[in-house]
This record gives C-alpha cells, sequence and structure tokens, in this order.
C-alpha cells in the first residue's frame, strides 16, 4: 500500500513539474522584444543556474517533497532527474540560439520563428504528452492498482497528444514571431514547418534511448525545421493537413497489426508527408507497397525461421532503424523531385530502383531463408551457412527478381507511365541489381564490421537508385 500511495505523490509531484517545463515555454512571448545576443546570454546564464542550484533549495521542495517516510533514496533521486531534465532543456534552447547567432551573417540563417516553434514543441507538447501518460497511468492503478506497469499502452495516445499540440503551438508560435518582427515569412511556410518539426519531436520522444528527451526533442525538430526552412519550399495547409492524416492513418494500421513499433510509425509519417508534398501521393503509395510486402513476407513462415535463428527480433516488428535505412534513398530522390523538377523523369526512374531494391532485398531475405537448398556466397559461390552475410539461395533471387517487378508494374498499372515496358525493364534490373550489390556489400563489409544490416541496406537502396537511373540514360 506505501508503495501504490508513493506512486500517487509521485505523479502528483510530476504534474508540478511538467507545469512549470509549461511555462518555461512562454518565454517566447518576448523573443520578439529582446535581441538574439540577449536571448543567448539568459540561456546560458538559466543553463548555469540550473547546473549549480542546491537540491535542498526552495523551487526543488516544492517540485519533489518528500511522499513517504523513508523514502529519501527516491526524493534524491527525483531531484536528480528533474534538475538534469530541465538542464537538458536549456541547454538545448542554448546551442539553438548559439547556432542562430553563427549563422546570421551567413545565407543559411537561422531563423528565430524556428528556434521558438522548437522550444514550443519540447515544452507545450512534451509537456501535455507527459500529463497525459501519467494520468491514464493514474487511471490504471484506481482500477487495477496491483498493476504498475501500463506505461507502453499509454505512449500512443501521449505522443498523438505531442503531435497535435507541437503543430499547433508551433504554428501560433510563427505567427507571433512574424507579426511583431514583420518577419517576410508564409503561413504556408509556418505551418509547413510546425507539422514536420512536430512529428519530428514526436519521433524522437518514441525512440527508446538514453538521451533526455528534453534534449533530443528541442534539437531535432529545431534541426530539421531549420533544414526544410533552407530549401524554400512549402505546400497549402491544407495539403499538409491531408497527407499527415493520411500517413497517420496507414502508419498507425501498421502499428495496430504489429508490422511497426511506434518510432516506425513516426518515422513512416514523417517520409510520408515528405514524399507526398515534395511529390505526390503515388510515390509513397510505392513504398507504402515496399512497407505492406516486408511486413506480409517477415512473418511468412515465422516460426519455421525463428526455430533456426534467422527470424526478425519482436516478432518481425520494424522499428525507425528499418524505415529509413530502406527508405531514406527515397527520401531524398522525392526531395530532389520537387526542387529540381527539370530532371523529374531521371529522378522518378531512380526512386523506382531504390524502392525497387528495398523489396527485393526484404523479400530475398524472408523468403530465402526458408530454402531447403544449401545457399551459397555471392562473392565466392561456395557453399555456405543459411543466415550467413552474402548468402544467397536460387529461392530468394526469384523473390528479388519478383519483388522489383512487382514495383515496376505498379506505375503501369496506375497509369503513370507512357513506354511500360521500359519502366518495367528499367525498375525490374535496378532493383535486382541493387539487391545483390546489398548481398556483396554483406558479404564484404558487413562481415569485416565496417557496416552494420541497416547501413548495408542504406548503401544498397542508394546503389540501386543509380543502378535505375544509368540504365535509364542508357536506354534512352
Amino acid at each position: 500500500m506505501k508503495g501504490i500511495l508513493g506512486l500517487f505523490e509521485k505523479m502528483e509531484h510530476e504534474y508540478r513539474r511538467q507545469l512549470l517545463h509549461a511555462a518555461f515555454g512562454l518565454l517566447i512571448v518576448l523573443f520578439p522584444f529582446i535581441g538574439s545576443e540577449i536571448l543567448l546570454l539568459l540561456s546560458f546564464i538559466v543553463v548555469m543556474g540550473l547546473t549549480f542550484l542546491p537540491e535542498d533549495s526552495r523551487i526543488c521542495k516544492y517540485l519533489y517533497k518528500k511522499p513517504l517516510p523513508g523514502s529519501r533514496e527516491m526524493l534524491t533521486d527525483n531531484i536528480n532527474d528533474g534538475l538534469k531534465s530541465a538542464k537538458h532543456l536549456a541547454v538545448a534552447v542554448f546551442v539553438l540560439m548559439l547556432i542562430s547567432s553563427l549563422l546570421e551573417l551567413t545565407p543559411y540563417r537561422f531563423p528565430l520563428y524556428v528556434i521558438a516553434a522548437a522550444i514550443a514543441i519540447s515544452t507545450f507538447g512534451t509537456s501535455s504528452a507527459n500529463f497525459i501518460r501519467h494520468r491514464k497511468k493514474l487511471q490504471t492503478l484506481r482500477v487495477r492498482p496491483w498493476r504498475n506497469n501500463g506505461h507502453e499502452s499509454h505512449l500512443l495516445p501521449s505522443s498523438i497528444v505531442l503531435l497535435g499540440v507541437g503543430i499547433i503551438t508551433a504554428y501560433f508560435a510563427g505567427l507571433w514571431l512574424m507579426y511583431w518582427q514583420g518577419i517576410s515569412v508564409s503561413l504556408n511556410m509556418i505551418f509547413f514547418l510546425a507539422v514536420i518539426g512536430s512529428i519530428t519531436g514526436a519521433l524522437f520522444e518514441s525512440i527508446p534511448s538514453n538521451i533526455d528527451n528534453n534534449l533530443s526533442v528541442p534539437l531535432s525538430s529545431g534541426m530539421t525545421m531549420w533544414l526544410f526552412n533552407s530549401f524554400g519550399y512549402s505546400v497549402p495547409p491544407k495539403t499538409m493537413f491531408l497527407a499527415l492524416v493520411f500517413s497517420l492513418v496507414l502508419g498507425y494500421l501498421a502499428y495496430r497489426t504489429k508490422i511497426a513499433d511506434l518510432s516506425a510509425l513516426f518515422s513512416a509519417s514523417l517520409l510520408g508527408v515528405l514524399i507526398i508534398v515534395f511529390s505526390e501521393l503515388f510515390w509513397f503509395i510505392l513504398l507504402l507497397t515496399f512497407f505492406i510486402l516486408g511486413g506480409v513476407f517477415t512473418k511468412y513462415k515465422y516460426r519455421y525461421k525463428k526455430s533456426i535463428g534467422l527470424a526478425q527480433s519482436k516478432g518481425g516488428v520494424r522499428s525507425y532503424e528499418n524505415v529509413f535505412s530502406n527508405s531514406t534513398a527515397a527520401l531524398v530522390l522525392a526531395l530532389c523531385y520537387g526542387i529540381y523538377p527539370q530532371h523529374a523523369e531521371l529522378i522518378i526512374f531512380a526512386y523506382l530502383g531504390t524502392v525497387a531494391t528495398a523489396t527485393g532485398d526484404t523479400l530475398a531475405s524472408e523468403v530465402g531463408t526458408t530454402a531447403h537448398a544449401q545457399p551459397i556466397m555471392i562473392t565466392t559461390l561456395k557453399p555456405t551457412h543459411a543466415g550467413v552475410d552474402g548468402a544467397v539461395t536460387v529461392l530468394g533471387e526469384i523473390a528479388a527478381l519478383l519483388g522489383s517487378l512487382v514495383i515496376g508494374l505498379l506505375p503501369v498499372l496506375f497509369g503513370k507511365v507512357d513506354d511500360a515496358f521500359l519502366v518495367v525493364t528499367v525498375t525490374t534490373a535496378g532493383g535486382f541489381i541493387g539487391t545483390n550489390i546489398d548481398s556483396i556489400l554483406g558479404a564484404t563489409l558487413q562481415k569485416q564490421g565496417l557496416l552494420s544490416n541497416s547501413g548495408v541496406n542504406f548503401v544498397a537502396t542508394f546503389a540501386g537508385a543509380i543502378v535505375s537511373g544509368v540504365i535509364y540514360l542508357l536506354l534512352v
């Protein structure tokens, strides 16, 4: 009973801390009226103040009162954690302000409205998310007091709250700076950055890590918004909102069917939004086809693959690493399509090649490992054991060919191309060759420890894009 009461008391203190955390975000109201140099100095003073703040100060006593007799150790840990989180947030703001000051006289300026939006996401957004998370945990304890591990079931709703509150507050932070400073920036751009920054913040908050969210969320969202602000590319809020909803719904379905975890949900949502707004919906459908086929064939003969030690971990559930290692090339090409429309046709064929490579490689791995024939090493053509990096089978090669062919046929079926033979040929060849490049990299660089499996996928998907692009140029 003492443990339950202590947990209730701890949650009450958590609410206080989150309110103070959110109140820190109100400092962006002063941004238009204080110079960048003063803001940089103030953020440095806050960092120093939190670093040397005594644990027995009034602030610490108010936020972390002793919950139960005999729990001094837990109290001290709470104080240390609280001060550390507050200091991390202040450090993140200081770093963003420092970068902004250093880039002020360069073409790559770091606008103040981007920093304000990042602070809004990491204060109002994360505080709202934590409030929801702890409230739901408290409700669970009231109904089922014997359960105190309901954290996982509350991650999704709290992350969605972070996303929603982050978008709204980041957007209004941008409006505030635009109004009072007379900044020449469109409302489309402000909303675009608010959405991108909030998805990035929700993604980093969902990734299990030893890095404090108060450090990772503001830095990641701020740097991402700065990057896309530099492109000068934006779309109407309606388009952005529809792309966000569409991507989130598909990501949620993958999450519910246990194809993806929470980090993969937000990774795919971020990719979906960017690919849709920089290119078009069909490009994301192609990538979505890869995710669906990958999820389905990961479950294919899963028990058998598990029995021989070759099954994907976590029941085949994909994480953010799987998403980015297989889709970064596709994202880069989609961005290039929007920024450099004069090279649209070449970029499209390269995009088809990278998605075909990701699809072919996944199917080759998931289907090839179920082959009863002995695999051979791709670099020596000598027999080897199943699951060894660089091992290939006839069944796996056929699966890679068919997976690449599926990606090549989709543009034809959707009526997106004029020369069906060219599209199918270039895509299938690029995907098949890219898949085998993946195997060669596995047999060499991965075997030597120079690349991880994710690194091999990352390089191979770019190689598949290059192969398809070169074949296209040779054929036309």
